[in-house]
């Protein structure tokens, strides 16, 4: 699949923004983060492996650190705002229509049960979720969660998120041994960000087998 690819090798994606579109990379990358976090019918959009890769560019001096910091960063908090008042407006409509196959029960019910257990901190925790990330801002402004709440975990989960993944990016991307095994690298990135996720699943599958016995 397309996405799967991108995801696993975009750091070679970048590379030909680069060359085939230059400075207009920074608005390619913007709309993508804006995108995964900011439309809740596409999850799938590659956020940490990304903001990684944009890193290590910026390392060997393609890119501006400080441009793409600023511009990521600005993406996320957008994206999970407007995420956020689609859901207010619109979540319940678009939950019972079953036109968007992207939002699958189980990553609701993940993202749920996020929310029930962290409240508005869920905001920021989800940041770090591929997926559930995309989820919980809809789902928070259908319970109308107070705005000021929200705002206040967006733009903190947004700034933390951004940085830590670029900067890791930066200072270790273009390190020869990652270098050599970018692919490995990034799928070990996705699989740390799915550990939550995938943890929280073994546990509900357990309770309910105890439960059923």
């Amino acid at each position: 699949m397309i996405i799967i690819d991108f995801i696993l090798h975009c750091n070679e994606y970048i590379g030909q923004f680069i060359q085939n579109y230059g400075a207009f990379v920074y608005v390619i990358l913007f709309l993508i983060i804006f995108c995964e976090t900011g439309l809740v019918f596409l999850p799938f959009l590659p956020g940490d492996s990304l903001i990684f890769a944009a890193g290590a560019f910026a390392a060997i001096g393609e890119m501006n650190i400080f441009l793409l910091l600023t511009i990521l960063i600005v993406a996320a908090i957008l994206g999970d705002t407007i995420n956020y008042e689609i859901g207010k407006k619109f979540g319940n409509t678009i939950l019972k229509s079953n036109k968007f196959k992207m939002i699958k029960q189980e990553n609701v019910d993940k993202a749920n049960a996020l929310i029930n257990k962290y409240g508005g901190a869920a905001v920021f925790i989800a940041r770090f979720m591929p997926i559930v990330r995309t989820m919980v801002p809809f789902l928070v402004g259908m319970g109308k969660l107070e705005y000021k709440k929200f705002i206040k975990f967006n733009a903190i989960g947004g700034i933390v998120w951004v940085t830590l993944f670029l900067m890791i990016g930066y200072f270790f991307g273009n390190i020869p041994a990652v270098k050599e095994h970018f692919t490995l690298i990034l799928l070990s990135i996705i699989f740390i960000s799915l550990l939550p996720m995938i943890i929280g699943f073994i546990n509900s599958y357990t309770k309910k087998k105890k439960n059923n016995k």
